[in-house]
């Protein structure tokens, strides 16, 4: 819709612009032809009718630039659901239709706020699993809800990052049915989002006809268990979140939902025990009712009154004078003192003196060292401290003042021959 709007815009733009071109030239052209008083007359005809035509222009443009809101209704107590389709914004995103022989399927989030306001109002959510799935405005709102609320829609393209923005109006009017019976079922093998369609609402609505004996029924709300502290589940295929389904009629409970409210039934279920009184019929297994983990609300009869408090005299009674506890003795903190900061400091200091000792007074020295090592190992270490210092110089100076290398070699293996014979 809106690149068919920027389409006819520009069209007409460009036939106003091509109208005043046109229209100036020929208002020149007449008055280089014919200086006349009948040029002006024709000149300020000219300008009437551009005029009213640029009126015209603008208001047709201002008229097809505003896209229109999409208005619902809803009543006070029954539940509201308003489902997002991917397919109807695809269109808003290009390219959408073929190019080049291929069709886009492109992922698509919803944000959604109430009209200058961060969030949605109390009584509406908003859920979508997935980007590749329709998202959902879904919730019951309450007798001082009603009125007009406006809420925003940004829809985003994550294929192309590109947005697009609508705003969907709710008129929440005053309730229409009187619903004093209300049943409220637990499914174990649903989510949120499969519970929502309309044809699911339905498989449900006939499942509970027929426990009820009544075709009067109505959803009063829908919410997941995760919203009552329930557990999420794991990622796992055969592990769901859980749903509570809420409906309610003008028809009192059969005899087959008068069970969940036995004492009998409650003791089997905290006992754990085969329930003997589930009624329930599911058309489809995942529609099956959690049994035990099902409610009755009756709100047909009055609720008693709160007992009004019972007031008395308004006076404390005498209890006697007010005697203060004594202060408490003095206490002599020099042995936490000792324990907390002279202790430490001993230990501290006593581990100082017993590394300055090991550091200072238990060294070798040389000359123990030398007595302990064989000669042919001091031996080896002077030439090779030499033989690294010669070449060290020779490698820092010129080769014609360095004398020429020492035969090492040749002292060594007379020194070990006279070493072995001795």
């Amino acid at each position: 819709m809106s690149k068919i709007v920027e389409f006819v815009y520009s069209m007409l733009c460009y036939c106003w612009a091509n109208y005043l071109y046109a229209s100036v030239i020929l208002g020149a052209g007449s008055l280089h032809t014919e200086p006349s008083v009948s040029v002006n007359q024709d000149s300020n005809k000219m300008a009437d009718k551009g005029s009213w035509t640029l009126a015209l222009t603008v208001c047709a443009a201002a008229f097809l630039s505003v896209r229109s809101d999409s208005i619902t209704e809803t009543p006070a107590g029954q539940l509201f659901v308003y489902e997002l389709h991917r397919e109807i914004f695809q269109s808003e995103f290009e390219p959408f239709h073929k190019v080049f022989g291929h069709v886009y399927n492109d992922p698509m989030v919803f944000k959604c706020n109430k009209e200058r306001f961060p969030d949605l109002p109390r009584w509406l959510r908003f859920t979508q699993r997935d980007p590749y799935e329709n998202g959902f405005l879904y919730g019951t709102p309450l007798t001082q809800d009603q009125g007009r609320n406006i809420i925003e829609i940004f829809v985003t393209n994550k294929r192309s990052y590109d947005t697009f923005r609508e705003r969907l109006v709710i008129n929440v009017g005053p309730a229409v049915k009187q619903m004093p019976y209300q049943a409220e079922f637990f499914i174990e093998l649903r989510e949120i989002e499969k519970v929502l369609p309309s044809a699911v609402q339905e498989e449900i609505r006939l499942d509970v006809q027929k426990m009820w004996r009544t075709e009067r029924l109505d959803f009063i709300n829908i919410s997941s268990a995760l919203d009552r502290g329930g557990r999420v589940p794991l990622p796992l295929p055969g592990y769901f979140e859980g749903v509570y389904v809420k409906l309610g009629s003008d028809r009192p409970f059969s005899e087959c939902l008068l069970r969940l409210s036995s004492s009998e039934h409650q003791r089997e279920c905290v006992s754990g025990r085969k329930i003997s009184g589930d009624c329930s019929t599911c058309s489809n297994p995942a529609n099956c009712i959690s049994w035990c983990r099902s409610e009755l609300l009756d709100q047909s009869r009055p609720a008693p009154p709160a007992p009004a408090p019972t007031e008395g005299p308004g006076v404390l009674p005498w209890a006697g004078e007010f005697i203060p506890p004594e202060s408490p003795p003095d206490r002599d903190f020099f042995p936490d003192y000792m324990l907390t900061v002279i202790a430490p400091l001993a230990l501290v200091l006593l581990l100082c003196l017993l590394l300055t000792y090991i550091m200072c007074c238990r060294r070798e020295g040389v000359l123990k060292r030398n007595t302990k090592t064989p000669d042919l190992q001091l031996y080896h270490q002077r030439t090779i401290q030499g033989n690294a210092g010669e070449l060290r110089r020779m490698a820092g100076g010129e080769r014609s003042t360095v004398d020429r290398p020492r035969q090492c070699l040749q002292p060594l293996l007379m020194n070990e021959q006279a070493m072995a014979q001795s």
